[in-house]
C-alpha cells in the first residue's frame, strides 16, 4: 500500500500529476485544488490512496488528510466508486461537502457530475451521521493555482476534456467554458475548471 509520495514533481495535468520517488515516477489522479498546490520541478509530498481493481491499479493523490478521509468515506456509500468520489472533491471542499450532507441538502449533492437524485439521497442517508464535526470548510485553493498555458483556446480545450472525463457532455460543457474564457482570458486553467464545475453544477 502506497500511503504517500515525497519527491520531485515531474509533470502536472488537469486531472493528474507525476512525482518521482527514488527514481520511479508515480502517476496519480487528483482534483484541481490538489494539483494547484503542486509546482513542477519542486519537491512536494502528497497523501495517496491506492485502488486495486480487476482492470488495474490506480493511485489517487490528496493535498491533506481531510480530502483523503472524505474520499474514503464517500466510497462507503453503496454503489459509489473512487471516480465519483474524486468528482465530488473536484466540486466541493471536504468541509463544504460535509456541511451539505449534514444539512440533508441532497439537491446540492446532485451538482456532482454522475450523481442523480437517488445517489444524492443515498449519500445523505448513509453519511449524514458520520461526518458531523470532522471537517472545517477550507479556503478556496484555486487562488494559488499555476498559470494557465499560453493561449486561451488551448486552455479551454483542456478544461472541456477534463469536464468530459468527469461525466459532462461536450455539448453542455463547451458553451460554459467558452463563456468563462471570454470573460476571463487570463484565468488559471485549474481555476477555470473549478468555475466551470460550479456553473455546470447549477444547471
Amino acid at each position: 500500500m502506497i500511503d504517500s509520495l515525497n519527491g520531485e514533481v515531474l509533470s502536472i495535468g488537469l486531472d493528474h500529476a507525476v512525482i518521482e520517488c527514488a527514481g520511479v515516477g508515480y502517476r496519480f489522479l487528483a482534483t484541481p485544488p490538489t494539483l494547484g498546490r503542486l509546482t513542477r520541478g519542486e519537491n512536494r509530498r502528497v497523501l495517496t490512496s491506492m485502488v486495486v481493481k480487476d482492470d488495474g491499479v490506480t493511485l489517487y493523490g490528496f493535498g491533506d488528510a481531510d480530502e483523503r478521509t472524505m474520499f474514503h468515506k464517500l466510497q462507503t456509500v453503496t454503489g459509489l466508486g473512487p471516480k465519483l468520489a474524486l468528482a465530488a472533491l473536484a466540486v466541493f471542499e471536504p468541509g463544504e461537502l460535509a456541511a451539505r450532507i449534514s444539512a440533508s441538502d441532497a439537491k446540492a449533492v446532485q451538482s456532482i457530475p454522475g450523481v442523480g437524485k437517488k445517489m444524492a439521497d443515498r449519500i445523505v442517508l448513509e453519511l449524514k451521521d458520520k461526518l458531523e464535526g470532522l471537517y472545517v470548510v477550507a479556503a478556496d485553493a484555486t487562488a494559488s493555482a499555476p498559470a494557465a498555458p499560453a493561449g486561451a483556446s488551448f486552455a479551454a480545450e483542456q478544461v472541456i476534456e477534463a469536464l468530459v472525463g468527469l461525466g459532462f457532455g461536450e455539448k453542455v460543457a463547451r458553451p460554459v467554458v467558452d463563456k468563462l474564457v471570454a470573460e476571463n482570458p487570463d484565468e488559471a486553467t485549474s481555476a477555470l475548471l473549478r468555475a466551470a464545475l460550479t456553473q455546470l453544477g447549477t444547471k
